[in-house]
């Protein structure tokens, strides 16, 4: 009988008393958000740069650019549509037809030689 009294008066877990206040709510969830800082700076950041990087290089590309494809072609823009890309070849001059996207970038001067 001692021992049903004793757990009859034992504090309840903390169910319906607050435990610290807003204050402590921010301090668990501190690390959380300090880890999505981070993951904002070191990988989400940098990724949209390089696909707002990509979308300007597509857009600027004109007939006459020297080019290399995502697998490792190159050659020149011959004619662009909306979607699409037909390069010139060396050296028999054989033309490509692809997908404006699979262009990865544009040669420069120095690349040529």
């Amino acid at each position: 009988m001692i021992e049903s009294i004793a757990y009859a008066m034992a504090p309840s877990g903390g169910q319906g008393e607050p435990s610290g206040g807003p204050a402590a709510f921010l301090i668990q969830m501190l690390p959380l958000i300090l880890i999505f800082v981070i993951f904002y700076f070191l990988l989400i950041r940098p990724q949209q740069k390089k696909q707002k990087e990509i979308k300007r290089l597509l857009g600027d590309l004109k007939k006459g650019d020297k080019v290399i494809t995502t697998g490792g072609i190159y050659g020149t823009i011959e004619y662009l549509s909306q979607s699409t890309v037909t390069l010139r070849v060396a050296p028999d001059n054989v033309k490509i037809k692809m997908s404006r996207s699979a262009i990865a970038g544009v040669r420069s001067a120095a690349e040529e030689e």
